[in-house]
């Protein structure tokens, strides 16, 4: 595409465009837009590039004081309700997570996770991997009992003191 508003009746120069696009191609241009005088050139080649901007809403994260161990446990009133497995905020006993990052059962996609409802654990026991910039920290129980319930999925966020386990002891 090239606009050329001159002014007179002289021709192009298809000499001096052609050379124009010769360049654009060898140094990757993709728009060009040269003005002289009265004498103006424009010249796009292939797509318009269109870019497409989602605004993002900041996340605020207050701060938090550290846990001493591996994972950060929470004692409540038990419940005996099957429903109570999906609550992260229902009844018993749960291993919450200590940093922020990305939660994964398992230690590898094809790999079993480190542990499933009926484990027993005991404060050593690895129960999940979390990513933190690009850093897997395995997260080790803390605490002593049998694993009742999951309350996050592999590949989930997780932030500081998300519940990830409800066990009893």
């Amino acid at each position: 595409m090239a606009d050329s508003p001159k002014t007179g009746d002289a021709p192009f120069d298809l000499e001096k465009l052609q050379q124009l696009v010769e360049m654009m191609e060898k140094h990757g241009l993709s728009e060009v837009h040269l003005k002289r005088g009265d004498e103006q050139w424009r010249l796009r080649r292939g797509a318009r590039e269109v870019l497409h901007a989602i605004p993002q809403q900041p996340v605020y994260h207050a701060p938090q004081q550290f846990a001493a161990a591996p994972a950060a446990v929470q004692s409540m009133a038990p419940a005996a309700s099957q429903s109570a497995a999906a609550d992260p905020n229902a009844g018993g006993l749960t291993i919450k997570s200590p940093t922020i990052g990305t939660f994964y059962s398992a230690p590898a996609p094809t790999d079993p996770a480190f542990v499933s409802v009926g484990s027993v654990v005991t404060p050593e026991t690895v129960v999940c991997s979390i990513e933190q910039m690009k850093v897997f920290n395995q997260i080790q129980a803390g605490v002593s009992g049998t694993i009742t319930a999951i309350l996050v999925k592999s590949g989930d966020a997780v932030e500081y003191d998300t519940p990830l386990f409800r066990y009893q002891s």
